[in-house]
């Protein structure tokens, strides 16, 4: 089977209502890195000094050297950085991505943040890159930083985020069991959950755009307004939006300078003129999540085998199982396990069939309230449909309309008059049925084409969400 697996739909057009606490419009969420004495150097056991989000824009790692400059730069986020942040956001409720080795050199600063009742969860063992370490190695780390950080804080973390991460990150976070969220995608403004064979992981996504960490790379900020104006810009849109919640990433060494500080401080007092604003720890965003909106496992359709898919959609096309064994062979994925996405499987093997194969689905149909449905032998779906349009109770001329109309339709056309009913009412069927029996068969083939899908599209919202 072809699958692919990343999740291209999420919550789709219509995300769910959040019901945030006391009715909040907006959950605000700020994140204060905690990295400084956890970052890459050789007095930490690493190749080569650091080279990532610093004031030397576009730096590189020295290998087998310490880099004085970087060492300094990481240094005043530890310093200076962190208190002043600490004397600006003690009163609210943080959420301090901490690496352990990091915690580790730094007991007064934890201090601070324990006394200020923040959240502190794990950032990692170190502040390194993880896309090249294997599975194994990566596991090691993750189980030393929990460790370590249940060690240095007297509690273990109950949120994850690695950040330089590997497309193992989530999925090794998760079979630790350890963590009430993981914090690595950036796939949606909301909480959302991933299923890791029998585990569900709440991923309380992040942010790298209304994020401090843009005043270090290209193409970021460099002055304060432009931070203060986009994280502006970010609230007035999820504010108005209702029910979503809002990340800010801030960085000790990063937001900690002066010039910047003063930014941060005004779109707190700017958030906080607003009704309806939560200011929250991610714990407690995941905690109300998981209460408000609990995962709900499904029989997932592009999770089935063969055998199973075709006995359950092989019905959406009347009588035409094959179209749902084609639409099997589709390189499915997340996206097809919402009605609108099994639909487009199901239309593409349809439309990729023969003439000849398309038009055995169109026979397939029964005459609209013909002998069939005065014998109950329509399809249970047949017969909801044409009940819904009320053709099982017409009258005996509007029986016999239909009757005169689906013989001459027939006769045109060789294939029986087909429309979604679940459009239309009964004046607007016979309406239909009068203009399109004038058509020619190719206008009228592709036409009833087209109300075949429609027909499935009905039919598979009975059976799926959205």
């Amino acid at each position: 089977m072809k699958r692919y697996p990343r999740d291209m739909s999420g919550y789709g057009p219509t995300p769910p209502e959040a019901h945030w606490p006391e009715g909040a419009k907006i959950a605000v969420q700020l994140v204060l890195n905690y990295e400084e004495g956890g970052e890459n150097n050789i007095l930490h056991g690493d190749a080569a000094s650091e080279a990532f989000l610093s004031e030397i824009v576009g730096a590189a790692a020295w290998p087998g050297q310490r880099h004085w400059n970087m060492e300094s730069i990481y240094e005043y986020g530890a310093r200076a950085g962190f208190w002043r942040l600490h004397r600006m956001l003690k009163d609210l409720p943080i959420t301090v991505y901490g690496v352990a080795t990091a915690l580790a050199r730094a007991p007064e600063q934890l201090a601070a943040m324990k006394s200020a009742g923040w959240e502190i969860a794990s950032h990692g063992l170190k502040w390194i890159e993880y896309k090249d370490a294997s599975p194994e190695d990566e596991a090691a780390d993750m189980a030393e930083a929990i460790r370590l950080h249940t060690e240095v804080v007297g509690t273990p973390p109950c949120g994850w985020y690695t950040g330089r991460c590997s497309e193992n990150t989530v999925r090794l976070a998760a079979d630790t069991g350890q963590f009430t969220y993981v914090a690595d995608s950036y796939a949606d403004d909301l909480p959302y959950w991933i299923e890791f064979e029998s585990r569900d992981q709440l991923i309380v996504p992040y942010t790298l755009d209304a994020n401090d960490m843009r005043f270090a790379t290209p193409q970021g900020f460099n002055a304060g307004d432009q931070f203060f104006n986009y994280l502006k810009d970010s609230f007035d849109t999820l504010y108005a939006e209702g029910g979503r919640m809002m990340s800010i990433g801030l960085h000790c060494r990063l937001i900690g300078r002066p010039g910047r500080a003063a930014a941060l401080q005004r779109f707190i007092e700017y958030a906080q003129s607003h009704a309806g604003v939560w200011f929250a720890t991610r714990a407690a965003i995941a905690d109300h999540w998981i209460q408000t909106h609990p995962h709900q496992r499904q029989n997932r359709p592009s999770r089935m085998s063969r055998e199973d898919f075709t006995a359950t959609y092989g019905g959406i096309f009347e009588h035409s199982p094959w179209v749902a064994e084609r639409a099997h062979r589709l390189e499915l994925g997340p996206m097809h396990d919402a009605a609108p996405g099994l639909h487009n499987a199901l239309c593409r093997a349809f439309r990729s069939a023969s003439t000849e194969m398309r038009l055995g689905v169109l026979t397939a149909h029964p005459d609209l309230a013909g002998k069939l449905a005065a014998a109950e032998r329509l399809t249970a779906e047949s017969t909801a449909e044409q009940a819904s349009a009320g053709l099982d109770a017409l009258t005996d001329d509007e029986r016999a309309r239909f009757t005169a109309l689906n013989d001459a339709y027939v006769e045109k056309h060789g294939f029986p008059f087909i429309i979604a009913v679940r459009d239309h009412t009964k004046a607007s069927i016979l309406a239909a049925f009068e203009r399109r029996i004038t058509n020619d068969r190719e206008t009228e083939f592709a036409e009833a084409c087209r109300q075949v899908e429609r027909i499935a599209e009905f039919r598979l919202r009975d059976f799926l969400p959205r």
